[in-house]
């Protein structure tokens, strides 16, 4: 559509145009006019906008008419977000945004000081006060790099009064297992450890990393030292977009953390998506068990694994509709269970909460989706940690981490409501 206005705009308003001599002038005179040059900018404001959403936000609307070569920046932008273009329900992600405005919520960032995308996410989640962003790293050479970083609260581990302190606790948390307190002091230097510890004594009140690091490096920390005890933790990703069967956002689980969830771990890990989704979207929950059967086409200790793990979330949980095993169509679309799931279940079509029999099917279908369906994902967000640590993947963008961020923001608010 962006490249048919360039060649059609100016040839579709040259018949309303005239010259001084009263003839009409051609596209090429028209389109070097000046009223040419500013209505055709005020068009593309919508589609720079529209990409530069994508991507990071970090222009304002009113500074498009100083780009000088402003095609050449339109284009540049269509080509940076080409692989993350999503169909993004903006309804729903500026109501997350308006949830967490003007938080006092303290959110560390682990990686501010070797991620550009962390630190521009920072500034944008400051000014729109989603949360009070704390930044591990050097402050002077935070600072020299980007001078606007002087109002925000950095911390550097090497320098740092809390360093001795979160060393000693962690020794204190960690001894048990072998941790030595030389080891714990040179443990602690790691921006991952020290975030994690700052939130685990209350200097931040939630984590946000992942997008230079893997998973295991930005999790690994909050597994030891924020886990709760007798209990696991999951996590889940939520979908974001129309994807031609609704505009309501989705939650696919576990798509980040347990790489094969038993029987009795996978209904537990059904009502804690279910609670998430109900508080983050207020929607009623219908989950699916799903599999490559629906209710018995085929038999295997796949199949019967999903539906013994629906049959204990309903003995537990008659108040939340649910259905399982069955397949994703079977899950989705009405007319596809109408025929193969028969009578008497709690829904035909329409699940919002789809539960994955193990990891390897939960990530590349999550992936899948929004690749090449072009959807949203929001995640991995973890679940049944004492206080929220999430975890970006490392292709997140800056507004994937704006509304992760703002995710966390609100598992913090309901810490107490949503504790496991």
């Amino acid at each position: 559509n962006t490249k048919l206005a360039f060649w059609t705009y100016p040839r579709l308003v040259k018949s309303f145009v005239k010259t001084k001599n009263g003839k009409r002038a051609g596209s090429k005179t028209f389109a070097q006019t000046p009223i040419a040059f500013f209505v055709t900018k005020i068009y593309f404001c919508g589609e720079i906008t529209r990409h530069k959403m994508i991507i990071d936000t970090s222009i304002d609307k009113t500074n498009f008419f100083f780009i000088k070569n402003w095609q050449k920046y339109l284009y540049k932008l269509i080509y940076e977000s080409k692989c993350t273009n999503r169909r993004i329900n903006m309804n729903f992600c500026n109501q997350l945004l308006k949830l967490t405005k003007n938080s006092n919520i303290k959110i560390v960032f682990p990686e501010a000081s070797f991620s550009d995308r962390t630190i521009k996410a920072v500034q944008k989640l400051k000014k729109l006060g989603v949360c009070e962003p704390l930044l591990i790293g050097d402050e002077s050479s935070l600072v020299m790099q980007n001078k606007k970083l002087g109002k925000f609260n950095i911390i550097n581990p090497k320098t740092s009064q809390l360093t001795e302190m979160l060393a000693q606790s962690l020794f204190d948390a960690r001894k048990d297992k072998g941790l030595t307190l030389e080891e714990a002091k040179k443990l602690i230097l790691n921006p991952h450890y020290f975030a994690t510890m700052l939130v685990k004594c209350g200097y931040a009140d939630g984590m946000v990393g992942g997008a230079e690091v893997s998973t295991k490096d930005n999790l690994k920390p909050a597994l030891q030292l924020l886990k709760n005890e007798n209990s696991f933790v999951n996590s889940y990703t939520l979908i974001v977009g129309e994807n031609g069967l609704t505009n309501n956002p989705f939650i696919m689980t576990d798509c980040g953390l347990i790489e094969n969830p038993t029987v009795e771990q996978l209904p537990v890990i059904a009502k804690r998506s279910a609670d998430e989704y109900v508080a983050l979207t207020k929607i009623e929950p219908k989950i699916a068990f799903l599999s490559y059967s629906t209710y018995g086409s085929a038999n295997s200790e796949a199949t019967q694994k999903m539906s013994k793990a629906q049959e204990i979330f309903k003995l537990n949980n008659r108040d939340i509709k649910s259905v399982g095993e069955v397949q994703l169509d079977s899950a989705l679309l009405k007319n596809v269970a109408s025929q193969k799931m028969g009578e008497g279940k709690d829904f035909y079509g329409g699940a919002n909460v789809l539960v994955f029999p193990e990891l390897n099917s939960a990530n590349i279908c999550y992936k899948a989706i929004s690749y090449f369906g072009k959807l949203y994902a929001i995640g991995p967000i973890t679940v049944g940690l004492k206080k929220p640590v999430n975890d970006l993947s490392r292709g997140a963008t800056v507004m994937d981490i704006v509304y992760l961020t703002a995710i966390t923001v609100l598992q913090c608010k309901k810490e107490k409501e949503w504790k496991y």
